[in-house]
């Protein structure tokens, strides 16, 4: 095919439907002949989306070669990483093998270089040749295989002072901290659903710089250990351990600590569904929530917010920021906490 017939969003790689973009696709093509508006990727890992990973592995029962099955079976049935259920993806590292002749002058790129694409999965032509190993703890699988990034995919050449594994890790939620740089204010009060996990981790800590000394950072998770581990990093001002599910619950331990004031910004980071309503009542009339979760539905936030008449402004979970990679790798960088905690859990 042609340059002049390549989309630079990957139109030419959709099998069906016609007419849609490569993410919106059921099936693309995942033939590893590089076009001439694309580059090769030799692929060493893929960091699924967490709310894809717990689905996969629930249907798995758990088990690691069971949830490798059915990663393999998606991506022969599509064509790319895309769970049917949840509709996300993830993102991957790996090495540049090949640059196509139309992009050879226009990316500062070249065959060798180690990179994480910054685009899903859900929209990335991947080829599964071998699953090396499954790391059911950090939604992480080790593979032997090639991908297709496209003019327009977004990536980051992984920097040498980190881990591959651990930049592979920040990066995939990346547009969390960012997104939370954006939107906290000095004097805020900020609820983090999920503040035990991963991304909800980067939030807490990306929270309190932003909130600075006059605000209050509260994380939320139903499991003590969460808990535990947010006091002892000591980003946060309050744990609650409840059930965001429970959208009543989530309301009245919100309320308890501040005093009824509830949240200027609440920032969803649970990787199951059912958590939207616990996100509005915990936010104030007039406040901002942000649903990072792909787990979240966007029918139930829209309806539910309108249905107990409140006023708080939802934004949807984009994974881009301008500048979110560089960001949240900087994260590592100045907090040696931080990293020492990601050495510790997804290393």
């Amino acid at each position: 095919m042609s340059s002049a017939m390549q989309s630079a969003y990957g139109t030419h790689r959709v099998v069906e439907p016609l007419g849609v973009l490569p993410q919106g696709a059921w099936k693309i093509d995942n033939s590893m002949v590089v076009g001439e508006r694309e580059i090769l990727i030799d692929v060493l890992a893929l960091n699924v989306d967490a709310a894809s990973f717990t689905q996969i592995k629930g249907e798995a029962g758990g088990d690691a070669g069971r949830v490798g099955e059915i990663v393999a079976d998606i991506v022969a049935r599509r064509g790319k990483l895309h769970n049917p259920v949840t509709g996300s993806g993830g993102m991957l590292i790996g090495r540049v093998r090949e640059i196509g002749r139309a992009l050879a002058g226009k990316t500062d790129l070249k065959p060798g270089d180690r990179i994480a694409t910054l685009v899903s999965l859900s929209l990335t032509p991947l080829r599964i040749d071998a699953i090396r190993a499954i790391h059911l703890d950090r939604d992480q699988i080790e593979i032997d295989g090639q991908a297709i990034l496209f003019e327009t995919g977004l990536y980051a050449v992984l920097p040498e002072d980190i881990p591959e594994k651990m930049a592979l890790a920040i990066l995939d939620v990346a547009g969390a901290p960012a997104q939370t740089a954006r939107l906290v204010k000095a004097g805020d009060t900020v609820v983090v659903i999920g503040g035990g996990g991963k991304s909800g981790t980067l939030c807490v800590y990306e929270a309190r710089k932003q909130a600075g000394p006059t605000g209050c950072v509260i994380g939320v998770s139903p499991f003590e250990s969460d808990c535990v581990r947010m006091r002892e990093l000591g980003w946060v001002d309050h744990t609650l351990q409840v059930d965001a599910g429970n959208a009543v619950a989530m309301m009245e331990a919100v309320s308890a600590v501040t005093e009824g004031r509830m949240a200027d910004v609440t920032i969803n980071c649970v990787n199951i569904p059912g958590t939207e309503m616990g996100s509005i009542l915990a936010t104030r009339d007039g406040g901002r929530i942000y649903f990072f979760s792909m787990a979240t539905s966007f029918t139930a936030a829209a309806l539910g917010a309108e249905g107990v008449g409140k006023d708080v402004e939802m934004i949807v979970g984009n994974g881009y920021a301008r500048g979110h990679a560089e960001l949240a790798l900087n994260l590592l960088r100045e907090s040696e906490t931080l990293r020492r905690l990601f050495e510790q859990r997804y290393v």
